[in-house]
C-alpha cells in the first residue's frame, strides 16, 4: 500500500537526530546507523493515521510518532544484542553491535530511549500539544516499561526451552509487539484530543493488529527466507522458542490470523471518520503472507 506518511517521518527523524561532529560521535552514528536503516515505521505511521482520523494535527503529532520509532529501535538494537537473541542482521544488514561493538550498541539504544522522551516533552513539541502532549509520552512510558514491552522481553527470555500455555504466549506478545502498538493508536487519538470511546477504540484495534502481526512473524520465520525479511529465519527454532506456529499448527496460526485481523478491521465499523487507510494497513500486515 502507499504510506503517504513515510515522506514525513524519514525527514522528522533525520532532522531529531544529534550532531555526529562531537567528541562522543561514535554513539550518534550508530544510533543514526539503526533508526535511519528503513523498515516499516508502522508504528510513526499508527500515530499518524489514528491523528488525523480523529481531526488532528499532524505536524503537532510527528514528533511523537518519531518518539516511537526511536523507542522501537532501541528495542531492535538490544534484541540483536548476544545476551538476548544473538541475531547478526537486521533489516537486511549488520545488526549494531556487529559494526560498532556490543558496548557502543548498548549506549545508543540508552540513548536512542532518552532522545524519545527528549522530543515528546520539549517546549516546542509541547508549545502545540500541551497536557495532551505529556499524557501521550505517558502512554509510551507505561507501554516501553517493565509491564509492556520490556515486560515481553522478559518473558521471552525466560521461556525458552520451555513448553509454555497459550496463554502466556499471548501475554508475552501483548507486551513484546503489541505494547508499542497500542502505544502507537493511543497515542495518536490522545493527541488528537479524542474522547474515551475513540480511545478504546483504538486499543482495540491495535491488540487485534499486534497480535495477528506477531504470529505472521511466526510463520514468516518458518515460512520465508533471510533475503525476504532482511533478518535471520529459523531464529525461534534455534533458539528453542516455542510460538502460535508450534502449538496450534501452521494452518490454525494462518486462521488466527486472518480472524485478528478482521477483527481489527470490524473495530473501525464503530469509529467517525474515513478509516480506509487503516483498513488497508491492517490487511497488508496481514497479507505478508501472501
Amino acid at each position: 500500500m502507499n504510506n503517504k506518511y513515510l515522506p514525513l517521518i524519514e525527514e522528522a527523524l533525520l532532522a531529531l537526530l544529534p550532531d555526529e561532529n562531537c567528541t562522543e560521535g561514535s554513539v550518534v552514528r550508530a544510533m543514526k546507523y539503526s533508526l535511519l536503516s528503513g523498515g516499516k515505521r508502522i508504528r510513526p505511521t499508527l500515530t499518524l493515521a489514528w491523528n488525523e482520523l480523529c481531526i488532528g494535527d499532524t505536524e503537532a503529532a510527528l514528533p511523537y510518532a518519531c518518539a516511537i520509532e526511536m523507542i522501537h529501535t532501541y528495542s531492535l538494537i538490544h534484541d540483536d544484542l548476544p545476551c538476548m537473541d544473538d541475531d547478526d542482521l537486521r533489516r537486511g544488514k549488520k545488526s549494531n553491535h556487529i559494526v560498532f561493538g556490543e558496548d557502543i550498541a548498548l549506549l545508543a539504544g540508552d540513548a536512542l530511549q532518552s532522545l524519545a522522551f527528549e522530543v515528546m516533552l520539549s517546549s516546542s513539541a509541547l508549545e502545540k500539544t500541551g497536557v495532551y502532549g505529556a499524557k501521550a509520552a505517558g502512554v509510551l512510558a507505561r507501554e516501553c516499561g517493565a509491564l509492556g514491552m520490556v515486560g515481553g522481553q522478559v518473558i521471552d527470555l525466560e521461556t525458552e526451552g520451555k513448553d509454555p500455555s497459550l496463554d502466556v504466549i499471548s501475554e508475552m506478545y501483548s507486551k513484546k509487539t503489541g505494547a508499542l502498538l497500542r502505544a502507537s493508536c493511543v497515542m495518536g487519538a490522545v493527541l488528537a484530543q479524542a474522547d474515551e470511546k475513540t480511545v478504546c477504540a483504538a486499543r482495540q484495534y491495535a491488540e487485534k493488529v499486534g497480535l495477528a502481526f506477531q504470529i505472521v512473524d511466526d510463520i514468516l520465520d518458518i515460512e520465508s527466507d533471510t533475503a525476504t525479511l532482511g533478518k535471520p529465519v529459523g531464529s525461534d527454532a534455534e533458539n528453542e522458542k516455542v510460538n502460535y506456529v508450534t502449538k496450534t499448527g501452521l494452518a490454525q496460526a494462518k486462521k488466527l490470523a486472518e480472524s485478528l485481523t478482521k477483527e481489527a478491521v470490524d473495530v473501525l465499523d464503530g469509529v467517525d471518520g474515513d478509516t480506509e487507510f487503516l483498513r488497508e494497513l491492517a490487511l497488508s500486515l496481514s497479507h505478508r503472507l501472501k
